[in-house]
């Protein structure tokens, strides 16, 4: 059963199961605190005092940002702000970031379209056969995934293709940047939209093929411009999706 949503919840959120609203009040609590990767939180009996919700709740809140590696749960010590860094410091990115912030969405979105179109750009002049062959079919399983209605098989199949984009930039910033990034699209899909996107999966498979085509033919401003239109047209849907399920 839902708990009553906890203080700052926003308006209008009430469709989101307890466990979901107090992991978002968990991550603001973080960030208020300036807690950092290493720091000890609050108990789970004091996170539930201060979110008025349930320790039931809290316990599954926790499990799920625990999942997402933004807290860490030791045995007999307490709870405490993951320190798994990353090449980049995912870590400090995410002390931040909040999942259902659409202005938070916006910023990931624009530093992904840096990221990825130079990603493409140097995968059409720098990608092997061998990586070619990698992306086409990721692109396949994402496609695969869409036509049978498998939510994660289309996830695993774009994962593979946008970080097999990276890894033929032959740079490996850009791949732990690419990685990083898309760990933390994928706890805005988690916490704020229940895992589901709206319904931008069938342009999607198109748009992917645009890419693969432009990097397979050796066209560098193509491909950017094939990952520009993807991920503008992706942060639309996500966009019309947060403002759906918060708005109506």
């Amino acid at each position: 059963m839902d708990e009553r949503p906890a203080s700052g919840a926003l308006p209008g959120a009430s469709y989101r199961p307890g466990y979901e609203r107090v992991a978002e009040q968990i991550l603001q609590l973080i960030a208020e605190l300036r807690l950092q990767a290493g720091d000890r939180m609050p108990t789970e009996n004091e996170l539930a005092a201060r979110l008025g919700a349930s320790r039931t709740v809290v316990r599954e809140a926790i499990k799920i940002l625990s999942a997402l590696g933004r807290v860490r749960a030791q045995k007999g010590r307490g709870l405490y702000v993951a320190d798994d860094e990353g090449m980049l410091g995912s870590a400090r990115w995410s002390g931040f970031f909040l999942p259902t912030d659409l202005d938070h969405v916006y910023m990931l979105f624009e530093f992904r379209r840096v990221q990825e179109m130079t990603a493409g750009r140097l995968a059409a002049t720098r990608a092997t056969p061998v990586e070619l062959r990698s992306i086409e079919a990721a692109a396949e399983t994402c496609r695969q995934g869409h036509v049978t209605g498998e939510a994660a098989l289309f996830d695993r199949g774009d994962d593979d293709f946008h970080l097999g984009i990276a890894a033929a930039s032959h740079n490996q910033f850009l791949l732990a940047a690419v990685r990083e990034v898309r760990r933390l699209q994928h706890q805005s899909s988690t916490i704020g939209l229940h895992g589901t996107v709206g319904g931008h999966a069938a342009e999607a498979v198109e748009e992917h093929a645009a890419i693969y085509e432009a990097i397979r033919d050796g066209d560098p401003e193509a491909a950017a411009q094939a990952v520009a239109i993807h991920l503008d047209n992706t942060l639309e849907d996500y966009r019309r999706e947060i403002q759906r399920r918060v708005f109506g």
